[in-house]
This record gives structure tokens, sequence and C-alpha cells, in this order.
């Protein structure tokens, strides 16, 4: 019974640190993003939240309008490129996580 329990509490623990390797994972994501024209650069979490925004020079030259309109649409590109990436940390984890419960 002794060797049953702890081959449980093994898997137990295997899928634990699996779990907060994954909640790790997805804490620290964080993409850069920049305009094809290199002005704006927008940094992003993993859910996609504006961490970061830097502004090269001559950025003012393009006037409030459109500078509005390119930090928004390069801060949606890193949203996107954050989400993907999102997307396949979890596809890993869950296909691992499955392997460990087949490995019964």
């Amino acid at each position: 019974m002794t060797g049953a329990m702890d081959e449980l509490e093994a898997r137990a623990r295997a899928q634990l640190g699996h779990l907060a390797d994954f909640g790790d994972r997805l804490a620290a994501l964080s993409v850069r993003e920049s305009s094809s024209d290199g002005l704006v650069t927008a940094e992003v979490d993993g859910s996609g939240a504006l961490t970061g925004l830097w502004l090269e020079e001559g950025a003012s030259d393009l006037g409030e309008v459109r500078l509005g309109e390119q930090i928004v649409a390069t801060a949606l590109l890193g949203a996107q490129r954050a989400f993907a990436a999102r997307a396949a940390l979890t596809e890993e984890f869950t296909a691992v996580f499955a392997e460990q419960l087949e490995s019964r």
C-alpha cells in the first residue's frame, strides 16, 4: 500500500510542479512590438495590457491623431503576439498534463 501511495504522491507533486511552472511562464510573458517606421515601441504582458511605451525622436512629427493611431495599432499587434504565445503555452501545458494523467 505504501508503494501505491508514494506513486500517487509523486504524480501529484509532478502535476503541481507543472502547474506552478505554467503559472510562472504565463506571469513572465511579455512581448515588445515596434511600428514599421520604428517610431513607436509598445510592450504588453500576457493578458495584452500595455506595460511599456517608447517613442523615438520624430514621433511627435506624426501629429497627435496619427501618433495615437500608431500607438494603438502597435500595442494591438503586441497583444496579438502575446495571445498567440499564451495559446502556445496553454497547448503545451494541456498536452503535458494529459500525458501525466494517462501515465497512471
